[in-house]
């Protein structure tokens, strides 16, 4: 039996919307219909569909207004998307460690990395699990700095009974056909600072108020900002509709097969082998990522080739960004981040997604220990 690591999950739906889509270009019915869901689901003043999560932090960073030199604080374990949207608008991404439990953004170092130059601190809700959120919003209140929230892992995660991407001033979602819910390639803007909300809009549609000549606001439309082409085609917001209607019970299956892996590999950590996934009191997460730490980089890649030879894909992430060859252009670190590297040489990520079946988990399961054990 070949198990791959993710594979497409579809409500039957999809097609069907896609068919009903009355046009190609963006912010038709289907792409309001996901506006209002996202609005009225998770609680946030406004939802703006986007072509990608990448395309909504570089919005984040447009709405921020950088410029060459500002400082950006986020983690180093993260994609590169995270660190290219403000590096991008000349800013500095500048890296601290990592909490060795959540493999969350360290709150407790946030603080000493801030400069005049600081504009503003990047969470990361690794597997979506929530950052220390309470914390993290006290240090921006003190230092005037906004708080962006990467929840590209995140939809539907909570912290303290509040939805993941809600909290700071904006909030990122990816809709990428290897997260939870999906449309192939998308991602959503969360606007929740008020002060943000009109010029989002005219970012979003080119630099342009468009979106409210379309609504009548105005007889004509001209470049009011600098901008960019970052909706969504409808196709995607049709597929993206049905998905999101499905929301709850994807979330829920993924949480079922989490917490079978979590069960089954306890009495490998309590022999000290590995260490299981850790979720803090206060957060709700979503089941996107099981993940188990071994000991050392070499045992790590040993698994991974047993595995893979017994058909199972499993894989790990992330290469740290400050290690990169790109993040030693365009980034710093503060302090030393060693929890960082170490967690990047010895996770493993193991296959998680809806249409796993008993068979596959439990061969999942039995392979993984016996590379463990060996």
């Amino acid at each position: 039996m070949d198990i791959p690591f993710v594979k497409i999950y579809l409500t039957g739906k999809e097609k069907q919307n896609i068919n009903q889509a009355a046009s190609f270009s963006g912010d038709g019915f289907f792409t309001r219909q996901c506006h209002s869901w996202l609005e009225r689901e998770l609680n946030c003043q406004r939802a703006l569909l986007t072509h990608s999560c990448t395309a909504a932090l570089e919005m984040c960073a447009l709405l921020m207004n950088l410029t060459s030199g500002d400082e950006v604080i986020m983690p180093s374990y993260t994609f590169p998307s995270t660190a290219n949207a403000f590096a991008l608008r000349g800013a500095i991404p500048v890296f601290v460690d990592i909490r060795p439990d959540t493999l969350n953004l360290n709150e407790s170092l946030i603080e000493s990395a801030i400069t005049t130059k600081t504009r503003a601190i990047v969470v990361v809700h690794y597997a979506g699990v929530g950052c220390e959120m309470d914390s993290i919003i006290n240090i921006a209140a003190k230092y005037n700095l906004y708080v962006i929230e990467d929840g590209a892992q995140a939809i539907l995660a909570k912290y303290k009974g509040r939805y993941l991407g809600t909290l700071g001033d904006l909030g990122a979602y990816s809709f990428h056909e290897t997260k939870n819910i999906i449309c192939g390639e998308g991602g959503a803007l969360l606007i929740n600072n008020h002060r943000f909300i009109d010029h989002a809009e005219i970012i979003r549609e080119k630099g342009t108020n468009r979106s409210s000549f379309y609504r009548g606001e105005i007889d004509k439309y001209t470049w009011q900002h600098l901008g960019s082409s970052y909706l969504p085609s409808e196709l995607n917001a049709a597929f993206l509709s049905a998905q999101l209607e499905a929301a709850e019970f994807i979330t829920e299956s993924r949480l079922k097969f989490w917490h079978i892996y979590h069960e089954s590999f306890a009495e490998l950590e309590h022999l000290g082998v590995i260490r299981r996934p850790i979720i803090p009191e206060e957060c709700e997460h979503n089941g996107h990522i099981y993940y188990l730490l071994v000991t050392e980089v070499e045992k790590r890649d040993k698994v991974l080739a047993y595995l893979k030879q017994k058909g199972i894909m499993a894989v790990f992430h992330y290469i740290p960004l400050h290690q990169s060859p790109a993040g030693k252009l365009f980034t710093r670190t503060h302090g030393e981040l060693n929890v960082t590297e170490s967690i990047s040489k010895r996770i493993l990520r193991l296959p998680l997604f809806v249409d796993l079946n008993d068979d596959m988990l439990q061969i999942i399961i039995k392979t993984t220990k016996e590379a463990l054990l060996s």
